[in-house]
C-alpha cells in the first residue's frame, strides 16, 4: 500500500506523528459477561449461560478515543457521564491510556452502559442502560464551552454520535462552525437519521444502513443508495462521505465521483466497534495529509482486524503495522521478540488467516519432554508462540538456585527449534498479560495441569479459543535432571 506523501509504514511507526485529536460525543461503558452454554433453562426456552469472566471497556465515543490513543494520537475526549461507579471506571481506563477525559457529570443520569452476554463468539443478549433526557441546558453549555476551549490545540475533530443525547444540532453546529473558522477538519460518525445537524463538516462516515435511513432508500440497491448519498453531499456542504459497506468495503463519495475500496476477506466474529475504528483511522490519516481514498484503504484494513475479535477491542499500532506489511520489518526476522514486535507478527499471521498457539514455561535445561510438548503444540495451529519466564520469575517459582541457564540462552535455544515461531520473555508471575494481549486461538499446557489450574484458560475459552493439555513424557523433568547431576557429582571420588 502506497501513501501519497511519505511512507505509510514510517507514519504508523511514528504513532501518526502523535496528532492531537478532539473527540466529542456519546460516552459509554461496554460491559461483558463471558460464559459457556450447555443446557436450556427449565423455566423458559432460553439458554443458561454459566458466567466465567466479567469485563468492561470504554465504548461509544470513548472507544473511538481508545482506538486513537492505541494508534499513537494525543486524545482529548468530551462527553457526559453520571455520577456513579461506571463513570469512575471510564475515567480510570481512559486516563490509563493517556487520554484526557473531560466527562461532564450529570447527577440525575446514569452513565450509559451496554451489557453483553456472550458464549464463545456468540452474543446471547444485550442490555442497555441510558437516561439522556436528564441533561440540562446548563450542562450542554458546559460541554460546548469545553469543546471550544480544546479546539485550538487539536488537528482534527471527531463527532461520535450514538444518538444518546450529547450531540444535539446546537452542539454539532457550534463545534463545526468554530472548527471551520480555524480550518480544522471535522469527521462525523452519525447515528441520527437527519444529517442536517452535521452540515458543514469535512466528512460524514455512515454505514450502509445509516445512509439509507438518511436518504429514505433501501440498502438493497447499493448503486442507487450511493448516488443519493452524492446528492446529499452538496446539500450539506461536506467535502466527502466515507460509507462503510460491511463485507463490500468502503465507498468514498464526492459530489461528482465515487471510489470503491474493497474489503479484505476476514472471518467476522463481532462487528462491535468497527465503525469507531474506521473513523479513528480516517481522522488520523487525513490529519497527516493522506487523501480520503488512501485513508479509506488503511481504515479498511484496521476494520478487518477489529471484526476478527470478540467484543469492543481497539486496534493497536502494532496490529495495523503487521496487517499492512507484506514483508515484516527486518528487526522482526529473529524469533526472540519484544511484546510490541510480537503483536505486529501476530497481526500479520492473522491477516493471512492463520491460527495462533500459545504455551509458556521456564524451559530450564531443555529435555525430551519439552521437545515433545512443543512439537505437539505446534500441530494444534499454524504458529506457536512460547512465553518464557525471566530469570527473576524463575527464581520466584523454583528457588534461589534456579535457573541453571539464563533467560537469553534459554530463549535462543527455544528459538532454534523448528516447531517454535516466536519467543517472548515475561517477568510477571503468570503470563496472563501476554495472553490477553495476544489472544491466542489455542492455549497449550502439559498434562500435569487441569483445566481449572491453567492461567488464561477462562479468558481463551471466553473469546472462543480452546485449551489443549498435552500428556507428559513420564520420568522426565528439569528438576530430576538437576538432582541427578548433583548426585552424580557428589559420587565422583575426590581427585578424579
Amino acid at each position: 500500500m502506497t501513501a501519497e506523501s511519505g511512507d505509510l509504514i514510517a507514519l504508523l511507526e511514528s504513532g501518526w506523528r502523535h496528532v492531537p485529536v478532539l473527540v466529542v460525543g456519546d460516552v459509554m461503558l461496554d460491559q461483558y459477561v463471558w460464559g459457556e452454554v450447555d443446557r436450556v433453562s427449565p423455566e423458559a426456552p432460553v439458554p443458561v449461560v454459566r458466567a466465567l469472566l466479567r469485563d468492561e471497556k470504554p465504548g461509544g465515543a470513548a472507544n473511538v478515543a481508545m482506538n486513537l490513543a492505541m494508534l499513537g494520537a494525543s486524545v482529548t475526549l468530551i462527553g457526559f457521564a453520571g455520577n456513579d461507579r461506571e463513570a469512575a471506571a471510564l475515567r480510570a481506563q481512559l486516563a490509563e491510556q493517556g487520554i484526557k477525559p473531560h466527562l461532564i457529570s450529570v447527577p440525575r443520569a446514569s452513565t450509559t452502559t451496554k451489557l453483553r452476554i456472550l458464549s464463545g463468539h456468540q452474543q446471547m443478549m444485550r442490555l442497555d442502560s441510558e437516561s439522556s433526557e436528564s441533561i440540562s441546558s446548563d450542562e450542554y453549555c458546559q460541554l460546548i464551552s469545553r469543546a471550544l476551549a480544546e479546539l485550538g490545540d487539536c488537528a482534527v475533530v471527531i463527532l461520535s454520535d450514538y444518538a444518546k443525547g450529547a450531540l444535539t444540532e446546537e452542539v454539532c453546529q457550534t463545534v463545526i462552525g468554530e472548527a471551520r473558522l480555524r480550518k480544522i477538519p471535522v469527521m462525523v460518525d452519525p447515528k441520527n437519521r437527519n444529517f442536517v445537524r452535521y452540515r458543514g463538516a469535512t466528512a460524514i462516515c455512515p454505514n450502509r444502513k445509516e445512509l439509507a435511513a438518511a436518504v429514505g432508500e433501501t440498502v438493497a440497491d447499493t448503486d442507487r443508495l450511493l448516488k443519493k448519498g452524492q446528492k446529499l453531499i452538496s446539500e450539506l456542504g461536506v467535502e466527502f462521505m466515507a460509507v462503510t459497506l460491511g463485507e463490500k468495503g468502503i465507498a468514498v463519495l464526492r459530489e461528482d465521483s465515487w471510489q470503491h475500496v474493497p474489503a479484505v476477506t476476514r472471518q467476522v466474529f463481532d462487528v462491535s466497534g468497527a465503525g469507531d475504528t474506521v473513523i479513528a483511522v480516517l481522522a488520523l490519516a487525513l490529519a497527516c495529509g493522506l487523501s480520503a481514498e488512501t485513508a479509506a484503504r488503511v481504515a479498511n484494513v484496521a476494520a478487518g482486524i477489529v471484526v476478527a475479535k470478540v467484543g469492543t477491542v481497539p486496534v493497536s499500532k502494532e496490529e495495523l503495522l503487521g496487517a499492512l506489511s507484506e514483508n515484516l520489518p527486518p528487526q522482526l526476522d529473529g524469533k526472540v521478540l519484544q511484546l510490541d514486535q510480537l503483536i505486529t507478527s501476530v497481526a500479520a499471521w492473522r491477516f493471512l488467516g492463520h491460527s495462533i498457539v500459545f504455551t509458556n514455561g521456564c524451559f530450564d535445561l531443555l529435555h525430551v519432554g519439552h521437545i515433545r510438548l512443543l512439537e505437539e503444540a505446534r500441530r494444534k495451529g499454524d504458529h506457536l508462540i512460547v512465553a518464557l519466564n525471566s530469570d527473576a520469575s524463575v527464581r520466584r517459582l523454583k528457588g534461589s538456585g534456579r535457573p541453571i541457564v539464563g533467560e537469553c540462552e534459554r530463549a535462543q535455544v527455544l528459538a532454534a527449534l523448528t516447531a517454535v515461531d516466536a519467543v517472548v520473555i515475561f517477568a510477571e508471575h503468570t503470563p496472563l498479560r501476554l495472553i490477553e494481549a495476544i489472544r491466542p486461538d489455542v492455549l497449550v499446557k502439559g498434562g500435569d495441569y487441569t483445566e481449572d489450574t491453567v492461567v488464561g484458560a477462562q479468558e481463551v475459552r471466553a473469546w472462543g479459543g480452546r485449551l489443549e493439555l498435552i500428556p507428559l513424557v513420564k520420568g522426565v523433568s528439569s528438576t530430576r535432571l538437576i538432582v541427578s547431576s548433583e548426585r552424580n557429582l557428589r559420587a565422583v571420588p575426590v581427585g578424579v
